[in-house]
């Protein structure tokens, strides 16, 4: 085995010291941050707290900001073009889908919910595994989903 990383059906290894020890992929319990870029941070920050109840816990000034998702869980709402300057550029443009887990007792109350607020939502769907997702857009045209158990084969 040579000195680089071997990745093979989702196996990992590197080498320590001459020999190659695998890297438990089970340790990466999550995915920590998801961006969505934005016209508009403040306006943004906005509907998510007020829909969501989601918090800033770090302010980047004109460039955006870092908002509590969920236990380990941060949403990055950047402004659109702001991050293209930096040392590790990044930026994102059109419609973007970010999908959050909910309870599945908890799907007619976010109906209500997202209906009280004046939030359409776009589609309901049914999943062969018996889980249930609604559909609907943030004030950038980002598609956001709310997803119950049954979803998918690991939720």
């Amino acid at each position: 085995m040579s000195d680089t990383a071997l990745i093979s059906h989702y196996d990992a290894y590197v080498t320590v010291g001459g020999s190659a020890r695998r890297i438990d992929a089970s340790e990466n319990r999550c995915i920590l941050e998801s961006s969505l870029y934005v016209s508009d941070v403040p306006r943004s920050v906005r509907f998510y707290e007020e829909t969501f109840g989601f918090r800033v816990i770090s302010d980047f000034g004109d460039r955006g900001c870092a908002m509590h998702a969920g236990t380990h869980q941060v949403l990055l709402l950047f402004k659109k073009g702001a991050s293209r300057a930096l040392q590790s550029p990044h930026d994102g443009g059109g419609e973007l889908h970010v999908a959050f887990a909910i309870p599945s007792a908890e799907l007619a109350n976010w109906e209500s919910w997202l209906q009280t607020r004046g939030i359409t939502v776009e589609e309901k769907r049914t999943w062969d595994l018996g889980g249930w997702s609604l559909y609907f857009r943030d004030p950038d045209r980002h598609l956001l989903e709310l997803a119950t158990p049954g979803t998918w084969s690991v939720y």
